[in-house]
């Protein structure tokens, strides 16, 4: 934490009057606002986790988040920026009765620290201030290795199922036929590398969040809410069986369920608001994570599934944001300014 300050501030002296581009005000907003709802969820996590092990690497993650938003505000302070609102201790009861096993905090860490990894790879490029470039690489550098830590500890435990192996290939060589893209007609060929990597990781990002949604609906105030993340249960277990067939069908191993992992608790440790954000922005990651898949994949009837499945989380994105737009819950990010409104709301005598 020290070092990421030091750094900051000898780049800070780098330039004068650098004004934060419009690329590293949403960057970091989005950086501040979901590591104070990682404050909070972590918070209660660690209120009630009983294995050490598990408990040091949540002190872990809180840690971090703890440090990105510190460092935020510093920059936002020396830039007389507002401070977004975020998340707080009114959106968290840290006192609730336990809403998910252990287990599932490991599972669940690795959950948001994709999501926060691709967050911070797509701001190193793009922002251009020495302080903030410092601040977003640190970022990467700190969640890949806190990735890791989860990770160990989850092979360790005994607790991650491997993506399946497959034969190396005897010699290098290329490929010969349109037919390798076929996937609904003709010769169709298996699964390669990349195409598995990617359903994988999706399957296991929908077996979290079906179990994450299943305790939220347990717990949530709202009755339009409740009937929201059940929605969102239903959607999370769709694409968790249309995946894990495509793996299941050519033989290979996809990823189990969690929700044994959840408990039956039916008072609310967090917010509606905050678990509405919660889903809406991790159900927006999984419209990034069906992208990239698909940028990987060549055989179209793989291809289809996750264009197909993509509209579905974007439809469930959608009336998530306009139920908190409803209940004045969305923060809205910084925005470039609207030229029409200033033409003509000036007066002019």
């Amino acid at each position: 934490m020290n070092n990421l300050k030091e750094q900051m501030q000898l780049n800070s002296e780098s330039y004068v009057n650098e004004k934060l581009t419009s690329a590293e005000q949403g960057k970091l907003w989005a950086t501040f606002t979901g590591n104070t709802m990682s404050i909070c969820v972590l918070s209660y996590m660690l209120n009630h986790v009983e294995d050490l092990e598990i408990k040091k690497v949540l002190e872990d993650g809180l840690s971090l988040s703890e440090q990105f938003v510190q460092s935020i505000k510093g920059i936002f302070i020396q830039e007389n920026y507002p401070i977004p609102k975020g998340f707080s201790e009114e959106d968290v009861n840290v006192g609730a009765p336990r809403l998910f096993s252990d287990e599932f905090y490991l599972h669940y860490l690795k959950y948001v620290g994709k999501a926060g990894a691709s967050l911070y790879a797509i701001a190193v490029p793009i922002v251009t201030r020495p302080d903030v470039r410092v601040f977003f690489t640190q970022c990467l550098d700190s969640t890949t290795k806190f990735l890791n830590e989860v990770n160990t500890t989850l092979i360790k435990k005994g607790f991650i199922l491997k993506p399946s192996f497959i034969p190396y290939p005897k010699n290098v060589d290329f490929i010969k036929k349109q037919s390798y893209l076929n996937g609904f007609f003709g010769n169709i060929r298996p699964l390669q590398a990349l195409e598995i990597t990617h359903l994988f990781d999706n399957i296991e990002n929908n077996a979290t969040s079906k179990a994450v949604l299943i305790g939220f609906s347990q717990v949530a105030n709202s009755k339009e809410v409740k009937a929201y993340f059940l929605r969102g249960k239903e959607l999370a277990t769709k694409h968790y069986n249309i995946f894990s067939k495509v793996l299941q069908k050519e033989n290979l191993s996809s990823p189990p369920i969690f929700d044994p992992l959840v408990s039956t608790s039916t008072i609310a440790p967090f917010s509606d608001k905050l678990m509405m954000f919660h889903k809406l922005d991790m159900f927006a990651m999984r419209i990034r994570g069906y992208g990239n898949a698909l940028s990987m994949c060549a055989r179209h009837d793989v291809a289809e599934k996750l264009g197909r499945l993509t509209l579905e989380v974007g439809n469930y994105v959608e009336d998530g944001a306009n139920i908190m737009i409803e209940h004045g819950w969305l923060e809205q990010p910084p925005q470039a300014a609207d030229r029409d409104a200033l033409v003509f709301n000036n007066k002019v005598e």
